[in-house]
């Protein structure tokens, strides 16, 4: 890239580099307004926008909580704006456990390295070299586009999306369709290419049980012990078999697959057409039905003092207008003498598979990848598209990625060693780059 000069330089040239820089800077986000270098990843990025002649704002909902928000002006003011959104924090990573520093950003085997590689400082790149481009060539997008980097989004958004929507909602005026991360990525099926556009996902509900019983000596009967009875609780939720139940968009998926394999597609019992997926299947799965998972446990302090009090955490998703019927069956599960408080709660959400703006999705990837065919798809976990929502705009996950069939993607998510092929960020610089100029 140093022997071409600034107007020949590509998006493809620039991608790579950014995403490394990106890992880098560990914005790693342990909850509860404990998160470390988001300030410094969004200054790099406005460095990057400014650059290209935006004019980037970076506000901060919390000292070092920052995000990154710039308008760049379409040439058609009569069409609505379109949000393109990445978050810059990460989870964090035990370098323990890597086959490599966890924010080197090494390249090796044709892949970037490091923690948010694919979760989501990819997507962060290829939008961030993009813009670049499409200013260094002079290239106005028919709309407005709104770039934003939020903060906080790997622990609900408090401090980034949902804070930016709720204290400057005028920054995203007139826009009403938004793209963002875990959508747009490939998955080889029956010897098939299939991109997986996210047109749904699951709400959140990370909840609290607290139990209280009689403290007391650890030698002593005890009928009314708040451990067992917590225990007794998260075992019951813990091994709850939630009914599978279909919604648009995951009964679409699965006939999608059904049609590309030849596999009957059985309500009763959709593990055949699962078993056409790969490690994909995980991510699927987990659509089909609520989930409810224990996370963490606390009580006591000493080997023989029965405590008064046990607390654990669950992590419960549930499928668009379930979350009623989800909240019902946790109190049931859980019992008398154990309380259950919602820490952080969050919508579901599931957009049409349908309109202008995925059919330029879709055209954007055939252009690319001609005989691929693109399914909608629900997301198990969560993004900012929630706290969009909450002013208007349909959100999609469209990061596009061709990866090889061999690659473990969706297993990278908050997984050790996360990787993204180097080939597959250069492709996804090309697509995005085709949908942003063309929409």
């Amino acid at each position: 890239m140093s022997n071409l000069s600034a107007s020949e330089v590509t998006a493809e040239d620039e991608v790579v580099d950014i995403c490394r820089n990106l890992i880098r800077i560990d914005t790693s986000n342990f909850g509860n307004n404990d998160s470390r270098g988001e300030r410094r990843a969004a200054e790099y990025a406005a460095s990057l926008m400014a650059d290209a002649g935006a004019d980037p704002q970076i506000l901060e909902s919390s000292p070092g909580r920052a995000n990154v928000v710039a308008r760049v002006a379409g040439t058609d003011s009569s069409l609505p704006a379109l949000v393109v959104h990445g978050h810059l924090d990460v989870v964090p990573a035990q370098a323990a456990d890597w086959s490599v520093d966890p924010f080197s950003g090494e390249i090796s085997d044709g892949m970037v390295w490091g923690r948010g590689a694919v979760d989501m400082k990819d997507m962060d790149a290829m939008i961030l070299s993009v813009m670049r481009h499409m200013a260094r060539i002079g290239e106005r997008p028919r709309r407005d586009i709104v770039y934003a980097f939020f903060a906080d989004e790997e622990a609900g958004g408090d401090y980034g999306a949902g804070w930016l929507v709720e204290k400057r909602p005028e920054l995203f005026a007139g826009a009403t369709e938004a793209i963002s991360e875990v959508g747009g990525f490939s998955s080889t099926i029956n010897g098939r290419r299939a991109y997986f556009l996210q047109t749904a996902e699951k709400g959140i509900a990370w909840l609290r049980l607290a139990a209280a019983g009689r403290a007391g000596h650890g030698s002593q009967i005890n009928d009314d012990n708040a451990v067992t009875r917590l225990a007794n609780a998260v075992s019951r939720i813990g091994s709850h078999e939630w009914p599978i139940e279909y919604t648009k968009t995951t009964r679409a998926f699965l006939e999608g697959v059904s049609e590309l394999t030849g596999v009957e597609f059985d309500e009763s019992d959709p593990q055949a057409l699962l078993d056409q997926l790969g490690t994909v299947a995980r991510f699927v799965g987990a659509t089909l039905q609520n989930t409810s998972n224990p996370t963490a446990l606390t009580a006591g302090y000493k080997h023989n003092v029965i405590p008064g009090t046990a607390e654990a955490l669950i992590d419960c998703r549930t499928l668009p207008g379930q979350e009623e019927v989800l909240r019902e069956t946790i109190r049931r599960l859980a019992g008398p003498g154990v309380d259950v408080v919602a820490d952080h709660e969050d919508i579901s959400l599931e957009v049409p598979f349908s309109g202008d703006l995925v059919e330029s999705m879709i055209d954007a990837l055939g252009a690319e990848d001609p005989d691929a065919v693109v399914l909608p798809y629900m997301l198990s976990g969560g993004t900012d598209n929630k706290s969009l929502a909450r002013l208007g705009i349909t959100g999609y996950g469209f990061a596009p990625l061709r990866l090889p069939a061999e690659l473990d993607f969706t297993g990278m998510f908050h997984g050790i060693d996360e990787r993204v092929p180097v080939d597959s960020l250069k492709f996804g610089t090309r697509v995005l780059h085709r949908l942003l100029q063309s929409y």
